[in-house]
């Protein structure tokens, strides 16, 4: 992501995906944090949609699987734990997206107490199951 504002414009901005991606650089020496960034762009998606939703979703899991790879960056070796590290991002960027339909297609497959680590709005009706 290029930029920090939130997501909040469904018309007019990319969501960062893979916002809270870290890799360690491969050095013997020391070790640094590097926070990858991917964009994921909804330009022309009406997200309040359940398809356009499922579709941004699907961007921002391969954003996240990417970034926590690789990071389209040489020389970056894999965080210590994928699965942390997809998590994280995929709850980042679901949260700072807040919409809601991007949110009920999170929760199709995590918990609300999930949801909720990453400040994601869960609605009223799912949060009671």
């Amino acid at each position: 992501m290029n930029t920090n504002r939130p997501c909040s414009h469904a018309k007019s901005f990319i969501c960062s995906a893979a916002l809270a991606a870290c890799a360690v650089l491969a050095s013997p020496v020391q070790a640094n944090e590097v926070l990858v960034r991917i964009p994921v762009n909804t330009a022309g998606l009406d997200l309040s949609q359940p398809a356009a939703a499922r579709a941004v979703c699907g961007r921002i899991q391969q954003a996240a699987r990417i970034a926590c790879t690789s990071g389209n960056r040489v020389g970056l070796a894999p965080p210590a734990s994928y699965v942390g590290c997809y998590e994280k991002a995929l709850g980042a960027a679901v949260g700072s997206a807040h919409q809601l339909q991007i949110s009920i297609v999170y929760l199709e497959s995590h918990t609300p107490r999930e949801a909720a680590t990453y400040n994601i709005d869960v609605p009223v009706r799912m949060a009671a199951e």
